[in-house]
């Protein structure tokens, strides 16, 4: 589900995992993560497509990081519908990069095995 070379990327920056800097970033975005959906749902109940935008812009560029590029992919769709108002047919596509966002957060908890 995470791609190998973003993970191998950031374990350039750790060579021998000393800093733990791969479990930090993995955690980081894994708490990130549960904010940003939060929001992200307010925004889609309430009908606030800039917000959705927004949430979208963050999370694709921290899922990315990470190697969740499948969401990665979703979000920069999304927020590309929103920056143009091709807007009719969100909802669908909000709900899909809900359930692929689940499966990045179980696939960040089974790499940091929690």
């Amino acid at each position: 589900m995470l791609d190998d070379t973003a993970l191998a990327r950031l374990r350039e920056l750790d060579p021998d995992g000393s800093l733990g800097v791969v479990g930090r970033v993995l955690e980081t975005f894994r708490m990130a993560l549960g904010r940003d959906l939060d929001r992200l749902k307010q925004a889609r109940d309430a009908g606030d497509l800039k917000t959705v935008g927004e949430v979208a812009h963050k999370v694709k560029s921290s899922s990315a990081s990470v190697g969740a590029l499948e969401l990665s992919t979703l979000c920069a769709e999304i927020e590309r519908r929103v920056r143009v108002g091709d807007t009719a047919d969100i909802a669908p596509r909000v709900q899909a990069l809900l359930a692929e966002a689940q499966r990045a957060q179980l696939a960040v908890a089974a790499a940091l095995g929690t």
